[in-house]
């Protein structure tokens, strides 16, 4: 089991926040995959479309903290390592809140469920980079801001009173596990994924 690393809480947390996700998820796992797996790949998919993913690169979500505080967020953690939902989780752990979130809002590239289907993996668990879960006044403004900056971004759910962390997926409802070891590490080992670390396809 994947532990959370230590946060230090810098912004505020509180009831009635909006929950905004920035940014597609899981795109350097995608990479990373397509990287390790391209000639598996290339059996059910075209390769330009293959060559489209490892020439793709995100908008760095990260280097607009001046105006996204302006703009009313009090707190961010960045998704890496772990995806998504382990983000999630160590922002949720971080200030002891609860919060509600419905997993289908999330924004993420139809490549990248595409591909971890073939890797029978969870996209919202894979390595993500230029992503980022953002508390705000107003999650609204939030998305306008990026989306006038040709950046995906979804409010996606809301912090709660207590300390339950709830996701919404279609009619279900379930409660966020402890974050687990990323697809990445899950299928292509120790090894490799320091290798694609090393080349800079995946980032810490």
């Amino acid at each position: 089991m994947m532990r959370a690393p230590e946060r230090e809480c810098s912004g505020r947390m509180e009831p009635g926040e909006d929950l905004v996700v920035a940014g597609c998820i899981g795109q350097q796992g995608t990479r990373a995959f397509v990287t390790s797996l391209g000639s598996q790949m290339a059996e059910w998919f075209s390769k330009g479309w293959l060559q489209d993913i490892l020439n793709s690169r995100d908008a760095d979500v990260t280097a607009y903290q001046e105006q996204l505080q302006a703009l009313g967020v009090t707190e961010a953690e960045a998704a890496g390592e772990g995806g998504i939902l382990t983000a999630i989780w160590n922002l949720s752990g971080a200030y002891r809140a609860g919060l509600s979130f419905k997993l289908r809002r999330i924004p993420v590239h139809q490549a990248a469920i595409e591909i971890c289907e073939r890797c029978g993996c969870n996209p919202y668990r894979l390595w993500c980079g230029n992503c980022m879960v953002l508390v705000a006044e107003n999650g609204g403004r939030i998305v306008e801001f990026f989306e006038n900056l040709g950046i995906p971004a979804a409010v996606i759910g809301s912090v709660k009173e207590g300390i339950a962390r709830e996701i919404h997926h279609g009619d279900e409802t379930g409660y966020l596990e402890r974050p687990r070891e990323d697809e990445v590490l899950r299928i292509l080992g120790q090894e490799k994924t320091e290798e694609l670390k090393a080349a800079g396809i995946l980032t810490e």
